[in-house]
């Protein structure tokens, strides 16, 4: 199965035909799997946030940034992390869950998970 990269999108040859997978979809795939992690209150910034909330706009990618090069994705992903969590313990749970669901559901390596905590949600549930 010979993969090969475009610049929106990766295609793989499955002999029949081709399957292509956009960019954007995978940084659907980061951004769920990171908002799947215990003490992850949103993606990117809170300013960013209460503006896309206060507009009734939500973006599951926002906040994600892929870099695919050679069948290698590298990952930056923006976050806001709840109040009371331990943020390197976080981030390390993030960087493996989004690892684990982007390898799995796309076939591809992930060579980096690039964390950015951009904010602390003080709300308490």
């Amino acid at each position: 199965m010979e993969k090969e990269v475009n610049q929106n999108a990766v295609t793989h040859d499955q002999g029949i035909g081709t399957v292509q997978i956009a960019d954007d979809v995978i940084a659907v795939i980061v951004g769920i799997a990171a908002t799947e992690v215990e003490g992850i209150a949103a993606l990117g910034d809170n300013i960013t946030n209460e503006l896309m909330n206060k507009v009734g706009i939500k973006n599951i990618s926002k906040g994600v940034k892929v870099n695919i090069v050679e069948n290698k994705i590298d990952v930056e992903v923006s976050l806001t992390v709840g109040y009371g969590y331990n943020i390197p313990a976080t981030c390390a749970k993030v960087q493996e869950k989004i690892k684990n669901t982007v390898e799995n559901m796309t076939g591809l390596k992930v060579t980096g998970v690039n964390v950015r905590i951009t904010g602390v949600d003080m709300q308490k549930d």
